[in-house]
């Protein structure tokens, strides 16, 4: 059984493009590739925000839901943590940002979702970010 690591990396703010969303997405759709993959192979998709890109976590941010249809990155972010994509937050750019657990996006209880997000060290995020067999850079 061969799994293939790939680490999504977000550094972007939330605004002004569609880059976050893009990596969500994208780490999302990752789930469904097993359909090609030899039996027993499997993705193991990892999620993380860095730099600027810990505020794409924040909780309550207003989308464009009302105006253009487009869901929220918090329901972007809960529907990972629903198909079970670890996702980890740097606890050093947290800080920075004066950011606390509170402020941030840990679950996805209210849909179901089981994991929760990690609040990490960035050498440890970047432990999992080495381990990976493939890097998206956002």
């Amino acid at each position: 059984m061969a799994i293939k690591k790939i680490a999504f990396i977000v550094d972007k703010l939330p605004q002004k493009a569609e880059t976050s969303r893009l990596a969500l997405t994208h780490a999302i759709a990752s789930q469904t590739v097993e359909i090609y993959l030899d039996d027993g192979d499997n993705v193991e998709p990892v999620l993380a925000f860095v730099g600027d890109g810990v505020l794409n976590c924040k909780k309550n941010q207003k989308a464009a839901l009302d105006i253009y249809g487009i869901s929220s990155l918090e329901m972007h972010i809960k529907n990972a943590l629903l198909v079970d994509i670890e996702v980890l937050v740097c606890k050093e750019d947290m800080d920075r940002l004066g950011l606390k657990e509170d402020d941030i996006i840990m679950d996805a209880e209210e849909i179901g979702g089981e994991v929760t997000t990690r609040i990490l060290p960035f050498d440890d995020i970047w432990k999992q970010v080495d381990s990976s067999d493939h890097l998206l850079f956002f």
